[in-house]
């Protein structure tokens, strides 16, 4: 593009690279999602649809990113992990936030139908988002442990609350006030002998929230045929592999994103997947 007099105002856009050598984390959350729950009538204490639209929403920007190797979503909120090689727009801070932030939102009201038929949105919904940079794998993982003690901790409390204004007949000043102060043993308590609810029964999707990491698919070995030795007018094949793909040069295996719902604050979920934090 051709310069003109006015190309100066450029010099006031300042850089914004974000450290290399980190890892970065990107969290989504929804913007007064109180009001659209209740504008829109959600299922309490968990909407099943309105969870699987947030899954479906991650699930695009990961599809679109492929630097993202982990995405954790709870309630309202998605957090996206980068490899920490990413060079992803010059590790530029508001081009990754921008981009990936309206990506999500632009999915979520797209797929809204699909997952809320008869539901007509009555206004824009809308996220916020931002990045943080964490040193270390330790770091990045007691991030991930923060947020999966958070799932469960919000969905216990909401859980008993809805129980008790919903089956219990309290109001919600009500419920506020018999579960102040009371530990999370008080609460089982509460979910089981009152309302026959035994928590740890309950879908995983609400008390461990939704994960989504991408899975290698094994590619099936090349086949090719070769005529019967046991009789030269005999045409029939029979099938060998080929070993031609172990001369050529090994292609980048393939991938899926796979939606788990997990536990990712032990050992076994990083052990078994040690690609996530690998440079």
């Amino acid at each position: 593009m051709a310069g003109s007099k006015f190309a100066y105002v450029r010099n006031f856009e300042l850089p914004d690279p974000l450290l290399p050598g980190t890892f970065m984390v990107l969290r989504i959350d929804g913007h007064a999602f109180h009001r659209l729950s209740a504008e829109h009538e959600f299922a309490k204490p968990n909407d099943e649809r309105a969870l699987q639209l947030m899954d479906h929403a991650a699930r695009d920007v990961m599809n679109e990113f492929k630097d993202i190797v982990l995405a954790f979503g709870e309630s309202d909120e998605y957090s996206f992990l980068f490899r920490k090689s990413t060079a992803l727009y010059n590790r530029r801070e508001a081009k990754i936030l921008s981009t990936i932030t309206s990506l999500f939102t632009s999915s979520y009201v797209y797929n809204w139908p699909t997952y809320l038929p008869g539901v007509p949105l009555k206004y824009c919904p809308s996220f916020d988002g931002r990045i943080v940079l964490y040193p270390s794998e330790q770091v990045v993982r007691d991030y991930f442990s923060w947020r999966q003690a958070d799932t469960h901790i919000n969905n216990l409390y909401n859980t008993v609350f809805w129980a008790l204004v919903l089956q219990g007949g309290q109001t919600t000043t009500e419920a506020h006030a018999t579960l102040r102060g009371t530990v999370s043993a008080t609460k089982h308590e509460i979910l089981f002998s009152r309302f026959g609810i035994n928590y740890n029964e309950l879908s995983a999707r609400y008390r461990k929230g939704s994960v989504l990491v991408r899975t290698e698919v094994p590619e099936p070995e090349a086949v090719e045929t070769q005529p019967s030795e046991t009789n030269s007018q005999d045409q029939t094949s029979i099938p060998v592999v080929s070993d031609q793909g172990s001369r050529k040069k090994k292609s980048k295996p393939r991938t899926i994103i796979e939606l788990l719902h997990c536990d990712i604050i032990g050992n076994d979920f990083w052990n078994s997947r040690p690609n996530i934090l690998a440079d």
